[in-house]
């Protein structure tokens, strides 16, 4: 199997998966505050090597299904930068009046562990 190209010096990234519970009454909400993200949000994202990011819901179950890329060397120093964003912390406190976490024990997005969306194992990949 051929080897994708990565630039000299980056990271190749890891794909990472996570699904949350959007609540029914929020779906519209929900997609709406999504086609106008805030620009802060999207900087401290590629900020924090975070690229390809993509949400996807499925209406029948309500499960939202987050993917992306983490090409950095430091998620967790990473995650913690994202935390420490007052713009994205207020993203998360009214995005996440909108979903139900399925971790056990999730307090909210900001709290951090345990993770607010639950990650899901990759079971297959295909370049």
């Amino acid at each position: 199997m051929a080897q994708l190209w990565t630039p000299p010096g980056r990271n190749p990234g890891r794909r990472i998966a996570q699904i949350i519970k959007l609540k029914p009454e929020f779906a519209e909400k929900y997609k709406q505050v999504h086609r106008a993200v805030w620009p802060e949000v999207l900087k401290q994202i590629e900020d924090c090597n975070i690229h390809d990011y993509s949400i996807f819901h499925d209406p029948s179950t309500g499960i939202l299904f987050a993917s992306f890329k983490y090409v950095g060397s430091d998620y967790e120093g990473d995650m913690e930068k994202m935390r420490a964003n007052p713009k994205v912390r207020e993203w998360w406190k009214m995005t996440d009046s909108l979903q139900e976490s399925l971790v056990p024990g999730a307090k909210s997005s900001e709290s951090g562990n345990p993770s607010w969306w639950k990650e899901v194992e990759e079971v297959f990949y295909s370049p």
